[in-house]
């Protein structure tokens, strides 16, 4: 009896563990698809690939995502010279097309190249443009997103469950457009990819009915890189705290920019990805955290999530411009964070210790100062339990009771003053609040 012939494997991408790297590829949108595999200096373009007795084959051009073009795949690898001209040369396509501030534009030049070869690193950033209707945050998505890595676009009304599904399958970058979805089901597994797609080994747990019609839990990859455009912001902080954001309402275009978008941007963008894949080559084996690149001055948060790309950034300027933008996030982020009800909060801690030297911190007293300061920009009464809770809760400061008196302890006061200094409340907190 004749054994049968094994069904081709459909291969996207891969990256096999001697460093053999595979990419499927397509020349043009009118062309076939082919197979790229690039292994110890050598560079083969196939329509086939036999590993270990399997056959290999690209995903088709016939591909649904690949038809309609949702998805960009790169194009035959082509020579780039160095990857500071490479990110020079993505600078001056986007600047054909936006109007950015300068820092912004290197940091999003410098984003795509990260995309070529995020999967070498454990955590990753988020771009996001952020503006009102016509702001010009869509232009900034395609044009961006048509030189990312295998880049996946999607918009607010797109259902989620597609969305899941392509980034397991493909792997690539997505591209969301009016990422504030309206619908609250929706919205919330929306948050669910960007909350666990930014460190690698998270993913989203959804129920999958099999052919049997039985319910069963799967696991879906959502780590990858991610653009996102939007008119406001998330309510999650941490998720929050993952964007690199640029301000796009109230920037006017420069007259050379033109209004519509000509063929020729995706002719340009299909030659930058053919360049990007050779850079994605030559770099995916060696890139790697550089830890000395730590700024003491930053935030553990803000360090973890630029890491990433300041170890492949290509010039000093711009890694320059990155930290230059870092230090002004941050200021605004410790700025809002010492408006909120907990930064009020501590501002009246903060003023009891320096006021009372033995350091005796009575729930009523917190609560009596922070009304007489505060408590007119709140709507509701400032009670015993509102405050305690999130003394509790939120700041993870203790109460304790003692002699009948509900007071904060002190005991651990190394925990308030890092408090004190994220919440950018200094030894003058007793005097600049108010």
């Amino acid at each position: 009896m004749q054994s049968q012939q094994r069904k081709p494997a459909r291969v996207v991408s891969d990256v096999l563990a001697d460093g053999t790297l595979i990419e499927s590829v397509q020349a043009d949108a009118q062309a076939p698809t082919s197979l790229v595999i690039a292994r110890g200096g050598e560079i083969e373009v196939t329509s086939k690939w036999t590993h270990e007795g399997v056959q290999h084959v690209p995903v088709p051009a016939a591909h649904n995502l690949i038809k309609h073009r949702a998805i960009k795949l790169p194009g035959l690898p082509t020579e780039y010279r160095s990857a500071e001209k490479l990110g020079g040369r993505i600078e001056r396509y986007a600047s054909r097309y936006l109007a950015l501030s300068p820092e912004f534009l290197k940091i999003a030049s410098t984003y795509v190249l990260l995309s070529w070869v995020y999967d070498a690193f454990n955590e990753l950033p988020y771009l996001r443009f952020r503006g009102d209707y016509g702001s010009g945050k869509s232009r900034a998505l395609t044009v961006f997103g048509s030189i990312l890595y295998k880049g996946f676009f999607a918009s607010g009304a797109s259902t989620v469950s597609p969305i899941f599904h392509t980034l397991d399958t493909f792997k690539g970058a997505l591209i969301l457009d009016e990422a504030d979805f309206r619908f609250t089901d929706e919205k919330a597994e929306l948050v669910k990819i960007l909350n666990n797609g930014n460190v690698k080994g998270f993913p989203v747990l959804r129920t999958h009915v099999t052919a049997a019609k039985e319910f069963e839990p799967r696991a879906f990859s959502v780590y990858g890189p991610k653009i996102v455009g939007m008119r406001g912001s998330y309510d999650d902080r941490a998720l929050e705290s993952r964007f690199l954001t640029e301000e796009m309402s109230g920037r006017a275009l420069p007259a050379d920019i033109p209004i519509s978008l000509p063929e020729a941007q995706e002719e340009e963008a299909l030659a930058l990805r053919s360049k990007l894949l050779m850079y994605r080559i030559r770099e995916r084996g060696r890139v790697a955290i550089d830890p000395s690149l730590v700024d003491p001055s930053l935030e553990p948060r803000m360090n973890q999530i630029l890491l990433p790309l300041l170890s492949i950034t290509p010039t000093a300027e711009t890694r320059s411009a990155i930290l230059s933008y870092a230090a002004r996030i941050q200021t605004s982020v410790v700025s809002d964070r010492a408006s909120s009800t907990e930064g009020q909060l501590l501002h009246v801690i903060a003023y009891t210790v320096q006021s009372d030297a033995k350091g005796i911190l009575p729930l009523q007293h917190i609560v009596d100062a922070f009304t007489s300061r505060f408590g007119s920009e709140y709507d509701r009464p400032i009670t015993n339990r509102y405050l305690g809770g999130i003394l509790r809760n939120r700041l993870g400061l203790p109460l304790y009771k003692t002699n009948g008196v509900v007071a904060v302890s002190l005991k651990d006061r190394a925990r308030l003053d890092v408090l004190l200094k994220r919440y950018g409340i200094g030894e003058n907190a007793g005097t600049n609040s108010g």
